[in-house]
């Protein structure tokens, strides 16, 4: 980054909320009763005031806290490179950041690693079902949906239908392919549909790579002869491969079948080469709040495409955002987006996300204004610094390359935090604690 001419600047620890889609830490002040600093998710708000006050090139290394759910990838307190240039395309980030990736990877491991492709989130999303692809490893998902168009049968009468090819898969036993079905359903589907690819014989012999092929599964006998030729033909399937077939609206069908490819056929996260990916172009919006309003997909300081901006009046959910994310054997590495710099579109985004003018102001007004006396046009990026030395590491869990980790509770083994405050110490703060709501009663089975 030095070598790059980034300057660096270390930012607030203490901080205002910001409304970035992860659940922030509070602090309590004790000069101010009843009020409360956020620990920061990432400096987002802060790089960008750096380069409305002139600053070209901004780095640091820097330390970000969310208050989410902990997993293998995730822990309460993060360590990041942070980065955001003035005058910068999403080309020219995604530049700056590999540089830096890749020198990285090569004093770790002892060799570069090829240039790092690009695919769009639509094209992640269609081929993996994920935009959060593992290039180690085929098994690409397959559209049937045009083959099925006018089928009789239900389980595919969704609105697309997309197959998922397991090489050799045909040895699964019945109750791996249960456990796959289960497995669907819980992450939404209304069915999964599976064939084995076998030798054929009778009526349902088809001609395939193979020679002579059928398809060994309880929905074969409803399948029409077309169907069933589309079915191996399109996934170019051989004898003694299994193939799952999802039928429900687009991203549902691919995102079902992309969590049963990385359960199948991704290896551990360290094993084998290292494949990076830019994952580009995601959606402006994602989902819907408890008050019907969309939800930004990365942040709400995101510019999306000018040539969608009407669209954010009509049909905001088609509005594509200029974010990038930099993705390494099926893990995120970390994200960026080039940023609205003109509060007119920084309104208007506000205004589509269910915040009004009044809460816009009093909680970015800070932002606003500096909009308001002209911003160059900026664009950043951030990668978690440990997720990486995990995967050049080789381990599975980014607790593994943190000196002072948090168990999968939350909690600090060593030291015993978190831990109540002693009542003086809450009465200096102004603070008293209440118990939680009770859960909600559960209903019995109907």
């Amino acid at each position: 980054m030095d070598r790059q001419g980034f300057c660096e600047v270390e930012t607030p620890l203490l901080w205002a909320p910001t409304p970035e889609g992860s659940r922030e830490f509070s602090v309590p002040s004790r000069l101010h009763h009843g009020s409360f600093y956020a620990l920061p998710q990432s400096p987002q708000l802060a790089k960008q005031l750096l380069m409305v006050g002139g600053f070209d090139r901004y780095y640091q290394i820097a330390r970000c806290l969310r208050d989410e759910d902990l997993r293998a990838d995730r822990q309460f307190e993060f360590t990041q490179l942070d980065m955001e240039a003035s005058f910068a395309s999403q080309d020219d980030v995604m530049a700056y950041v590999s540089e830096a990736v890749l020198d990285a990877a090569e004093a770790a491991t002892g060799e570069r690693p090829p240039p790092i492709i690009k695919m769009t989130w639509s094209d992640a999303l269609d081929r993996f079902g994920t935009d959060k692809p593992d290039l180690r490893f085929g098994m690409e998902l397959v559209d049937l949906s045009a083959e099925f168009a006018h089928t009789e049968v239900r389980a595919f009468s969704g609105s697309h239908v997309k197959a998922l090819l397991v090489p050799e898969g045909a040895t699964f036993t019945r109750s791996r392919l249960d456990g796959l079905v289960e497995q669907a359903k819980r992450a939404g589907a209304g069915g999964l549909a599976w064939f084995r690819v076998t030798a054929g014989e009778g009526a349902s012999e088809t001609a395939g790579p193979a020679g002579a092929l059928a398809l060994d599964s309880p929905l074969d006998r409803f399948l029409s002869e077309s169907e069933r030729a589309a079915i191996l033909e399109k996934t170019d399937a051989e004898e003694g491969d299994l193939i799952l077939i999802v039928s429900d609206t687009h991203r549902i069908a691919c995102t079902i079948l992309g969590t049963l490819r990385a359960t199948i056929g991704s290896p551990p996260v360290g094993e084998g080469p290292h494949r990076y990916v830019w994952v580009t172009d995601f959606p402006m919006f994602d989902g819907v709040d408890g008050e019907g309003n969309p939800q930004a997909a990365h942040h709400p300081f995101t510019m999306p495409y000018p040539e969608d901006i009407p669209l954010l009046d009509t049909v905001p959910f088609a509005v594509r955002s200029q974010a990038y994310d930099l993705v390494l054997n099926g893990w995120e590495l970390g994200s960026g987006s080039v940023r609205i710099h003109r509060r007119d579109i920084q309104s208007r985004i506000f205004d589509t996300l269910g915040i009004s003018s009044e809460e816009a102001e009093a909680r970015f007004g800070f932002l606003l204004s500096a909009f308001r006396y002209g911003a160059p046009p900026h664009a950043g990026f951030a990668f978690g610094i440990d997720r990486l030395a995990a995967v050049l590491a080789g381990e599975e869990n980014i607790r593994e390359v943190i000196a002072y980790p948090k168990t999968q509770s939350g909690a600090d083994l060593l030291t015993g935090a978190p831990s109540p405050l002693p009542a003086a110490t809450l009465a200096e703060l102004g603070i008293r604690t209440v118990a939680p709501p009770p859960a909600p009663p559960v209903r019995p089975p109907t």
